[in-house]
């Protein structure tokens, strides 16, 4: 069976999806870089304003391969990295729509998008210390983000795993999503659909402005970052023809 990136575009939306399902879409180096380059060509297509990464089922994404990773020196970690951190880094606005298991690196895959959505068959799995393996890839990073510092201890040192229920109540997802993977898609492009209809330029501006003032203690140097943008959005014609369609549809008929 081809072991593949898979690339469809619904409307403004690019699915990129994992197609390896016969090891579960863990990932080799050559999977990782074509996940990379899709990402990339998403991010240069115009029509494209927003990503969702997902993978073939029953799984997500089952980590590293574990060939890959046996053999694996520095070079070889990285480029299994690419993979992910190319989500991580996009300027795409980013959903992950986790159907099944994210183990290891495939969990990594999973927090490096902005939004995480989860099928009820979905586990998150850390796995790094049941293989006697330091986690790699910004995981410690990227989960203290997402769960907070207690949960991502308890996953990362005690090798705590998370259902569904379980990743939702902690704030690893968005939600979960009942149904099959065609329900899980069709919520992450719902999800997605406000970005895709908006001007391009402003969502990725507005993405932009969240990575900086994430880590900013202060309120004022939040408001400095985002007083450019917002300037250059209110002079742009999109912002001109969708306010005039708005106060016509406010405004009392005669």
């Amino acid at each position: 069976m081809t072991e593949r990136i898979v690339t469809e575009r619904h409307g403004g939306v690019a699915v990129v999806t994992v197609d390896a399902p016969a090891r579960r879409n863990s990932l080799t180096v050559a999977l990782s870089t074509e996940l990379a380059r899709a990402v990339g060509e998403a991010e240069r297509d115009t029509k494209v304003h927003a990503l969702v990464v997902t993978g073939t089922p029953p799984a997500f994404c089952a980590g590293a391969d574990l060939t890959t990773l046996g053999s694996a020196r520095e070079e070889g970690l990285r480029a299994v990295y690419a993979g992910f951190l190319a989500v991580a880094r996009s300027t795409l606005p980013t959903i992950a729509a986790v159907g099944g298991a994210a183990v290891g690196a495939g969990l990594n895959l999973a927090l490096a998008a902005d939004v995480r959505l989860a099928g009820p068959q979905a586990k998150f799995v850390p796995r790094f210390l049941e293989l006697g393996l330091h986690p790699g890839g910004g995981f410690t990073w990227m989960l203290q983000r997402a769960a907070g510092i207690q949960r991502a201890r308890a996953m990362t040192l005690f090798g705590q795993s998370l259902d569904a229920a379980a990743a939702e109540a902690a704030g690893l997802t968005l939600g979960t999503v009942d149904g099959g993977h065609d329900d899980l898609l069709a919520a992450a492009l719902e999800l997605a659909a406000p970005a895709a209809e908006a001007p391009r330029d402003v969502v990725l501006a507005t993405k932009s402005s969240l990575r900086q003032t994430s880590t900013m203690a202060e309120h004022s140097r939040a408001v400095d970052t985002e007083i450019e943008p917002q300037l250059k959005s209110l002079d742009s014609p999109a912002f001109a023809d969708r306010l005039a369609a708005m106060r016509a549809a406010i405004s009392p008929a005669k």
